[in-house]
This record gives structure tokens, sequence and C-alpha cells, in this order.
């Protein structure tokens, strides 16, 4: 097939291929964060109030905002608890499911099947089973665990909302996993069982390391997800009790609509921002070279 020659006709056909496209990310992604990014450097108490420029005074803010910080410390612990989980029984249960188990393909789907259900729902239906179901399990099997308010106790609504997003994440992770699982030559795995290995040798010599490409996208997404969680957050505990369980994305939503301080509440957003883009792009580049070629 001869490419046109013509540069004009080229450009106009590249243009009605990506133009939309384009267009579409532009009005949805970067438009918004352009304005947003101007008003952390504008006060206003509320969207039809003129902005006034304040200069850094709301970086100066958000950095002495104690709540802010308090809630940022807590994301952390969320991410390292939730990325490692659910990437270990995400890894887990593709391991299962491409083990030749009989109803594998149906295991696959009812894994799959909670991250099918949006966070909110997610956060209603769960909500409803840590405060009427386990109590009453607990009360009816005499196990004095089930029988506590999970969500009525600062350590445990914490944990709740752990184990809510692993149960919602780690089957979407398992499908990734399952994909590099299938990917991992045969005949490597093969040569390593003549050479001796046992089973845990060829997962930890070959599999794991052939699955370096997974996991930098798991990890990646489980991030990503973690520092960002807001709809699961506000719909199981809304921040309680007492704003124990408040992520730092619910404070930046509190500070700018419940506090209509807007300019503060931006520039807490891109200082987020900031962190969780750092963080990301080191764990791309850090992990990307622990790949290894078959």
């Amino acid at each position: 097939m001869m490419l046109d020659k013509n540069p004009v006709r080229r450009w106009l056909m590249q243009f009605f291929f990506t133009g939309p496209t384009i267009f579409f990310f532009a009005l949805a992604v970067l438009v918004p964060f352009a304005y947003g990014l101007y008003m952390t450097f504008n006060t206003v108490s509320s969207p039809i109030d003129p902005l006034q420029f304040a200069g850094l005074s709301n970086y100066r803010e958000a950095f002495q905002d104690e709540r802010f910080w308090d809630a940022l410390w807590l994301t952390v612990k969320f991410v390292l608890a939730t990325v490692i989980l659910i990437n270990m029984l995400g890894f887990l249960l593709a391991f299962l499911v491409t083990s030749g188990v009989r109803l594998q393909n149906f295991f696959r789907t009812a894994l799959f099947t909670p991250n099918l259900i949006g966070g909110l729902v997610l956060g209603y239906i769960w909500q409803f089973i840590f405060v009427q179901t386990l109590p009453a399990l607990g009360d009816k099997l005499g196990i004095e665990s089930l029988r506590l308010g999970w969500l009525g106790d600062e350590t445990m609504a914490f944990w709740a909302i752990v184990l809510v997003s692993i149960w919602q994440s780690a089957g979407y992770m398992m499908i990734i996993f399952v994909a590099g699982l299938v990917n991992v030559p045969k005949d490597v795995l093969e040569a390593a069982t003549i050479d001796g290995a046992n089973g845990w040798q060829r997962l930890r010599a070959v599999t794991l390391p052939l699955m370096v490409p997974s996991f930098v996208v798991t990890v990646f997404l489980t991030l990503k997800n973690a520092f960002m969680v807001y709809d699961l957050n506000y719909s199981l505990t809304a921040g309680g009790p007492y704003g124990s369980t408040t992520m730092v994305s619910m404070q930046v939503v509190q500070k700018a609509f419940n506090e209509n301080n807007y300019g503060v509440g931006q520039a807490e957003a891109f200082v987020l921002f900031v962190i969780v883009a750092v963080i990301t792009g080191l764990q791309v580049y850090f992990s990307k070279r622990l790949e290894v070629s078959a």
C-alpha cells in the first residue's frame, strides 16, 4: 500500500482519525487540569464568586494543614496494605486457575465479578454486612470478633476498607496475571524440569522473573487506585468514626466543597497528584529494569 505523498492530505487524514480523540481528551482532562492548577493560585469561596489572585498562599496553607497530612499518612498505610495483599492474592488466584483445576473458567468469571460492582454500591453492600450480618452471625455462633461493630471501631474500620478493597480488586489483577502466566514459554519450564528443578524452584527462578511485566502493570494500577480511593471510603465509613478513616481524596473534597475553600482544596489535590505521579513513575522505572526476556 502506497503512502499519500501529499503532506496536506496526509495531515488531514491523520487529523480525521485522531482529532476527535485529542479534542475530547483535552476537553475532559487537559482543560480541567489546567483550570484546577490556575485555581491553586487564587482564592474563591463559592463557584459564583470571582477569583482573587493569592500567589502561593494556598500551597502554604495546604502544607500547614495537619488534617491533610494525617489523611495522607493514613492513605500511605492503606496503599502499603492493599498493594501487597491485592497483588499476592491476585497472583495466587491466577496461579490456581491456570493450574488445570476443574471449572477454572467459572472461577475466573466468579472472582472477576466483584470488580464490576461500582465502589459506592459495593461500599453500601459491605456496610450492611459489617453492621447487620456479621454481628448477627457472631451472636449465633458465639464468635466475639464477628459480634463487634467493625465500622464503629477506629482500627477495625480501617481494616474493613482494606478488606473490601482487596475483595473488589484481586479478581481484576488475577486476569492480568493469568495473561502473563499463559504466555510463560512452556519450553523454558520443561527445560527447568529436565534440569531437576521442582515446582517451587520453577516458580521462583523462571515464572516470577518472566512475570515482571505483569507485576509492573498490577502494582501501578493498585498504587493509583489506593492513593485515589474515594467512593469506597465514602460509602463504607464516610471517614468515620470521628474522622479516623478519612483518606486523602476525601480530605481534599471536604476542604474544597464542605469548607468552601476551593483554592486550598485544589492546592492539596495538586500536591497529591505530584506525589502519586512521582511514586508511580519511580515504580514503573525501577520495575522495568527487572524485566527479563525468555
